[in-house]
């Protein structure tokens, strides 16, 4: 049977300004695409990210150029082959997840043998300001089981400090978004563990994963863009002891379960992350957090206005869709 195929560019404005060491957002930029077939609609969105080369026309390019074949009835193991890891190919492979799930009358979290989603804890993000803000936007968070702090080459330590101070109990993730360098990242190893910090998130950038070796941290290392998908685990030895799982790396849920996997076969810890988007976009990574020690996922929440019946944060638990929203 013939398919449907729409692709689209959608805009959300952010409820503030989301600042990273590389720059503020204001609006998070996706790509949508919906498949229908025989009256049922399989849905998936993706965040196309500068850093890895990606735009918002570019990964149109890249899905328009598989039109034909998408609708002819192409699946989710062709498309592994067609596209390379990316938010082109997650966008897609999550709306065939979901359009196999609705024509087939079987919930995506059936089809992984895993039980259906339920709350859990999701980081909180905490974006780059002086430390002052910082802390008091820990404060109004300090009931969060898990704060994300954002961080850059500027008063790292005093931006630490006030945040842990504002949040005494929560668990805490330092991310510099490869800011910093190994110079940096020893000088501060006092007070990650003086903060007692839980894990530290792609302090260095990709290029130079080489200067962890033989780095010796208390704190965790995770990677984040240094691990896309499963093949790049080898590299990771030695280096890093725990990857961050997203699908707009990995380009879909299908492998993101290959890397979930191996990843933990081969010893590393598991978090699973996202980029600034809707509902539809976090209803997939969802299937995997339940497996993952460290969840950040409150993307949507920087929405001015998310999808109706999306996720929602209630008494410091992220809440998944309402039932059919996505996956059956």
């Amino acid at each position: 049977m013939l398919r449907e195929l729409s692709i689209r560019h959608c805009r959300f404005p952010l409820v503030a300004p989301f600042r990273i060491s590389r720059g503020v957002k204001h609006a998070a930029d996706v790509v949508m695409v919906e498949l229908r077939q025989g009256g049922k609609c399989g849905r998936g969105e993706s965040v196309p990210y500068g850093r890895y080369g990606e735009s918002v026309a570019s990964v149109i390019d890249q899905l328009e150029a598989l039109r034909a074949e998408v609708m002819a009835g192409m699946g989710r193991d062709e498309l592994q082959a067609r596209l390379p890891p990316g938010a082109a190919r997650n966008a897609l492979d999550a709306a065939l997840w979901d359009l196999e799930a609705s024509v087939g009358s079987v919930p995506v979290w059936a089809q992984l043998a895993r039980p259906a989603p339920s709350p859990l804890t999701s980081a909180l993000t905490v974006g780059i300001d002086t430390p002052e803000r910082m802390a008091a936007a820990a404060a109004e968070i300090a009931d969060a089981g898990l704060i994300k702090i954002k961080l850059d080459t500027h008063d790292s330590a005093a931006r630490i400090e006030a945040v842990r101070r504002a949040a005494p109990t929560a668990r805490l993730i330092v991310d510099p978004n490869e800011s910093w360098d190994i110079d940096l990242l020893r000088a501060l190893q006092p007070v990650l563990e003086r903060s007692a910090v839980d894990l530290v998130e792609q302090p260095l950038p990709a290029e130079n994963d080489d200067d962890l070796l033989g780095f010796s941290s208390r704190i965790p290392i995770c990677a984040d863009e240094s691990c896309h998908v499963a093949a790049d685990l080898p590299r990771l030895r030695g280096r890093y002891q725990a990857v961050n799982i997203k699908l707009d790396k990995t380009g879909g849920l299908t492998e993101a379960w290959r890397l979930l996997r191996s990843a933990r076969a081969e010893g590393f810890r598991i978090m699973v992350g996202c980029m600034v988007g809707s509902s539809f976009g976090i209803a997939p990574a969802l299937e995997l957090a339940r497996e993952a020690e460290f969840v950040d996922l409150d993307g949507p929440l920087w929405l001015k206005d998310d999808y109706p019946h999306g996720v929602s944060l209630r008494g410091g638990m992220l809440v998944p869709p309402s039932p059919g929203f996505w996956g059956g």
